[in-house]
């Protein structure tokens, strides 16, 4: 049993303050990674700064027509949420998508993002893991990596992020709301989360000591059509191996806005802007769907043993996109 300090916080200012007064302490919401990772020995926290009672456990619709998400908040609160359900489809499918219903009911909004990945070399202290240990290698490489990823990977890491809700809030243009030593600010979700590059320890552009204490989905993305989907290796309780969300807006016949996002393809959630880019002021055809993943996907680098993700999110990415503008254009649910 290895020792640690625990801390009930308050108030997100005694949260920050706890924090910086152990170093090496690690904020605690749901625990349902945090607390694994814990009893494998990949973290050995000095302290747990308990967040659980901070007033972040609410969903408020703000004057713009905005929706702030507290980062305590449940992800199954979350998924069930009328506005949430009304408004943003592909982030209630995400969390939907994601773990068990028992995990989803201790899970938090802030600990999703904050989920690190399924990597079994990260998970095994007796296999080289750079991003657990920088500098020892990345065993994934040349040896299992059949689940790994084949966007932005980089010599030192091939691991995956495994959050369902992230790929969601990528594609609806959403934004983390972080508080810390240095003040409050706001973080775009598609840029919350980083590449690997020469620092795979680095899963977030967080900075050391900063809370999240939100999630805003911004005004603009209320009510379009969205989706998400994901291709798992068995029907529940399984991350995926390919997922996609959408968000598509069509006007005057033709795409007026579109929000495109994969998942388990990168580091990160994977925003797939040269194909939005093709998109817009195209006709919703599956045609025209079809170029432009392909645009996005030619990006793609696979290793030996997952070249399959690229034509499985391909596939995902055009069947999404197709159903929703079927929905749009015959006003019927898909």
């Amino acid at each position: 049993m290895k020792e640690f300090a625990y801390v009930r916080a308050g108030s997100v200012e005694e949260a920050t303050s706890a924090y910086a007064s152990h170093a090496g302490a690690r904020y605690l919401g749901g625990g349902t990674n945090l607390v694994d990772l814990m009893k494998l020995g990949v973290e050995a926290p000095t302290a747990l700064i308990d967040v659980t009672r901070l007033p972040l456990d609410t969903v408020e619709e703000l004057p713009d027509g905005a929706l702030r998400v507290g980062a305590t908040v449940r992800n199954s609160d979350l998924a069930a949420h009328p506005l949430v359900r009304d408004r943003y489809p592909a982030l209630s499918q995400a969390l939907l998508a994601g773990a068990s219903g028992q995990l989803r009911n201790a899970a938090t909004t802030g600990g999703n993002l904050l989920q690190r990945t399924r990597c079994p070399y990260f998970q095994d202290l007796s296999k080289p893991c750079n991003k657990r240990e920088p500098g020892s290698g990345c065993g994934a490489r040349d040896g299992v990596h059949r689940d790994h990823a084949v966007l932005g990977h980089s010599a030192h890491c091939i691991a995956t992020n495994p959050s369902d809700m992230a790929v969601a809030l990528a594609a609806l243009d959403g934004h983390v709301e972080l508080d810390g030593p240095e003040g409050a600010r706001s973080v775009a979700a598609t840029d919350f989360h980083r590449l690997p590059a020469d620092r795979p320890e680095q899963d977030t552009e967080i900075r050391p000591g900063e809370l999240i204490t939100g999630v805003v989905l911004p005004a603009a993305t209320a009510g379009l059509p969205s989706a998400y989907r994901k291709a798992r290796n068995r029907a529940s309780y399984s991350f995926a191996l390919a997922s996609v969300a959408v968000v598509l807006h069509l006007q005057d016949g033709v795409v007026g806005h579109a929000g495109l996002a994969f998942g388990a393809l990168a580091h990160r959630p994977w925003r797939a802007r040269r194909a939005e880019e093709a998109l817009l002021g195209a006709a919703p055809t599956r045609a025209a769907f079809e170029h432009a993943v392909e645009l996005e996907l030619s990006e793609a680098q696979p290793l030996r043993d997952n070249a399959y993700k690229v034509p499985l999110a391909r596939n995902l990415a055009v069947d999404v996109l197709s159903r929703l503008a079927d929905t749009v254009l015959t006003g019927s649910a898909s």
